[in-house]
């Protein structure tokens, strides 16, 4: 059983073509022409229940106009979607009370009055009985430690304390299916990490169906084990963060400290030698070579120290997005 189904989607805006020059600008007012952008061409993957699951793109790659499609926000084109059992862009209430959509750009509280205030209309608004409200209030900001701030001006919070009372309100009604844009955009690396937490414990907790989309990797990689990757509107890549990894960085950096200088002739014999100074080397080794490698270094060798590390996982993405391509 699936929580989302997205099957062939696709989103086309009609923009207005205008010449230049008083001539282009009347033939424009009295009679225009339009040209179509496809914003996202004919994407299919499901999401199953209690996944959390990236969708990474560079700017205009579509994500959120996927997202909005998936909440029924906007109408597709073409294509078929089901979310929770239910066909977004029709909008029931049942379905409406399954999801909820975080944009880290956008905010539902009201500027001036305490976030407390804010959140009560949404418990009205969804039909929360008081006793549901106190106690989904508490324990939500318990999870977000945010209980003194709620009676504070949202416009007296900070950023990541505004954001994290955003994420209150985005989940007073519980939903099971989140759709998350950017949702630590502009926070400082402690807030990124409390929103981080949150959203694991909410998981854990409730067994929610994410859809993340984050430019800041750490979230992808501390949230998500699969991965979706959108280019120019079309699914590139739909599988686990760790396939991609060994796909697109089939290699390790291998960085030594040893008790006494080695010539780089010696140290080819385990690998492409990357950078050599002193007592201190970084060699290149393939993945399936590694194991081996590293017992014949430790025995070879007076070794002092040993690292082996990835590739950023920024590398290897924008590495995929220049290619366009995971063929």
């Amino acid at each position: 059983m699936t929580k989302i189904t997205v099957d062939n989607l696709s989103k086309a805006y009609p923009v207005a073509v205008k010449a230049a020059g008083m001539a282009g600008t009347l033939r424009h007012f009295f009679q225009r022409t339009y040209r179509l952008v496809e914003a996202v061409k004919q994407i299919s993957f499901q999401v199953y229940p209690g996944e959390v699951v990236g969708f990474l793109g560079p700017n205009g790659a579509g994500k959120t106009t996927t997202l909005k499609m998936l909440t029924g926000l906007i109408h597709p084109s073409s294509g078929q979607v089901n979310v929770a059992g239910h066909v977004p862009f029709q909008r029931d209430a049942a379905f409406l009370r399954q999801i909820t959509l975080v944009m880290g750009q956008k905010q539902q509280l009201l500027w001036d009055l305490p976030a407390l205030d804010s959140l009560r209309i949404n418990a009205a608004i969804y039909g929360l009985s008081a006793k549901e409200f106190h106690y989904r209030v508490h324990e939500l900001a318990e999870m977000l430690s945010l209980r003194e701030q709620l009676n504070q001006p949202v416009r007296k919070l900070s950023l990541g304390e505004r954001m994290k009372a955003e994420m209150l309100a985005a989940l007073l009604h519980r939903p099971q299916v989140l759709f998350l844009d950017e949702p630590t955009l502009g926070l400082d690396v402690n807030a990124q990490v409390a929103v981080r937490n949150f959203l694991l414990e909410y998981n854990r907790r409730y067994q929610a169906t994410v859809l993340l989309t984050s430019h800041y990797m750490a979230d992808i990689t501390a949230l998500c084990r699969r991965v979706l990757l959108i280019h120019r509107g079309q699914l590139i890549y739909d599988g686990s963060l760790e396939g991609l990894l060994s796909r697109f960085a089939p290699y390790r950096e291998v960085k030594l400290d040893l008790e006494s200088p080695v010539e780089a002739e010696h140290l080819r014999a385990y690998g492409e030698v990357e950078s050599l100074q002193g007592c201190t080397a970084s060699l290149i080794v393939r993945r399936e070579a590694l194991t081996q490698t590293v017992s014949r270094l430790l025995a070879d060798l007076a070794v002092q120290d040993l690292r082996v590390t990835d590739p950023p996982i920024e590398e290897v993405i924008g590495r995929v997005f220049q290619a366009g391509t995971v063929a």
